[in-house]
């Protein structure tokens, strides 16, 4: 397995902010993390990346505890992407994938060749080679965070946790972003990423892990998981969960917002089914 969770708990003083938490991500998996805000999530993610240490239950990464392995040792096993990141100086864009070779050069050691040719290799496979020698901070909000994921790509770990990485990104760029997020899990990476959006645990993850007040709440196959109970549950709204394409894609519609459709006359869903634009 690639992430095993033992009765993890975690606590602010009295705030005991995780209860419990078992679950199991195994190799090449892509699992989205659901919940609404303060449920939990960021947290666990810190658990999982050891920025956290004074956790209960065990936390371990591809069969290696957390809390025995250094900095430089983790970074080998799983690779982060924040939610958002502002670079302080105007690094070109391969710089900042080079700094992925920190964890094997130290942070005051120069990049070996192999770790350059890591890093273009990173920037193609995410499609942005153009942009290698441009600053950083001057490429879009998309651009960045597919570099970030290239950085993650050339640091060469078998993991990656993703905090909302599509937050702050336009429709375009979140397809782009979720697309290759996508690629690599299928290409044989395991990916948890955090998102606020069931329609892309639909379209993209293979599992949905749910945390619903700082407990493990569902976990599994995307169809089983998100329901219209569900959603009304860890979102406080209530939605029609249908179909599209023969159940190819399913999708969460705000009930309320149906009502308004059917007082001006249109009439979009019957028996659960979108129509027309069902095929």
């Amino acid at each position: 397995m690639s992430i095993e969770v033992k009765n993890l708990g975690f606590a602010f003083g009295d705030n005991q902010v995780l209860k419990g938490l078992d679950f199991t991500i195994p190799d090449k998996t892509l699992v989205n993390v659901l919940g609404h805000n303060g449920a939990g999530k960021t947290t666990l993610f810190k658990c999982l990346l050891g920025l956290y240490r004074n956790y209960t239950g065990t936390i371990l990464v591809n069969g290696k505890d957390m809390r025995s392995l250094s900095v430089r040792q983790r970074a080998k096993e799983i690779a982060y992407i924040p939610q958002s990141h502002s670079s302080v100086f105007d690094y070109d864009v391969i710089d900042v994938v080079l700094m992925s070779a920190a964890s094997d050069v130290g942070y005051i050691g120069q990049p070996k060749a192999e770790h350059k040719e890591r890093a273009y290799a990173a920037l193609e496979k995410v499609g942005i080679e153009n942009l290698a020698k441009r600053p950083y901070t001057q490429i879009s909000g998309g651009e960045q965070q597919l570099t970030l994921i290239a950085r993650a790509i050339a640091q060469n770990a078998k993991t990656i946790i993703m905090d909302e990485p599509t937050s702050a990104l336009d429709y375009g760029n979140t397809v782009r972003v979720l697309s290759c997020v996508r690629e690599l899990s299928s290409e044989g990476m395991s990916i948890i990423q955090s998102t606020h959006q069931p329609d892309h645990a639909f379209l993209y993850s293979d599992s949905v892990l749910v945390i619903h007040e700082g407990e493990l709440y569902a976990y599994g196959d995307p169809k089983d998981v998100i329901t219209r109970e569900l959603v009304g549950t860890i979102y406080g709204v209530d939605v029609e969960v249908t179909s599209l394409y023969g159940d190819k894609v399913r999708v969460c519609v705000p009930v309320k917002e149906l009502g308004k459709m059917d007082k001006k006359g249109t009439r979009w869903f019957h028996s659960g089914q979108l129509k027309p634009h069902d095929s």
